[in-house]
């Protein structure tokens, strides 16, 4: 028997992914979106979106063929916390730089688990913070500082 919408986890999914990549096409339209070799600003979120778009045309049929039903219910604090963290990073990174805000959002996000483990917290945050300064700010160039008073 076929569960209905509103208790089938995939189509859920489906339906949130087909959701986001539609709010990132409706942010991106307003930037040039340029050609393959001279990419503008809109490029990579319309691509983004319209992948996002489809994976979850893709999730939501194969929900709806299956039929399998949500089990438990909605986990709040979790979900709460994972968003603060985001939101937070987002304010942090300007004001406290990158490594202050990479921990931030970590130690956040880690009390949306079961499990807090300040040793295993403390060597993430150290990997993630020196991956993101290799990644964005020596790799990629892109103008963020290390940390905002500048050491």
């Amino acid at each position: 028997m076929k569960t209905k919408l509103a208790g089938n986890q995939d189509a859920l999914t489906g339906l949130i992914f087909m959701a986001l990549g539609a709010i990132g096409l409706l942010i991106a339209r307003r930037y040039d979106f340029g050609t393959s070799t001279e990419m503008g600003p809109g490029y990579f979120p319309r691509v983004l979106s319209g992948l996002l778009i489809a994976f979850g045309l893709v999730i939501l049929v194969r929900g709806l063929r299956s039929g399998v039903s949500v089990d438990g219910i909605w986990a709040w604090a979790p979900l709460a916390l994972v968003t603060l963290s985001i939101v937070l990073f987002g304010a942090a990174i300007e004001r406290l730089g990158l490594v202050p805000a990479v921990a931030l959002l970590i130690v956040v996000c880690a009390y949306a688990g079961h499990e807090f483990k300040l040793g295993e917290i403390t060597v993430l945050t150290a990997v993630m913070a020196a991956f993101a300064a290799v990644v964005f700010v020596w790799g990629l160039s892109l103008p963020y500082p290390l940390f905002a008073w500048n050491f």
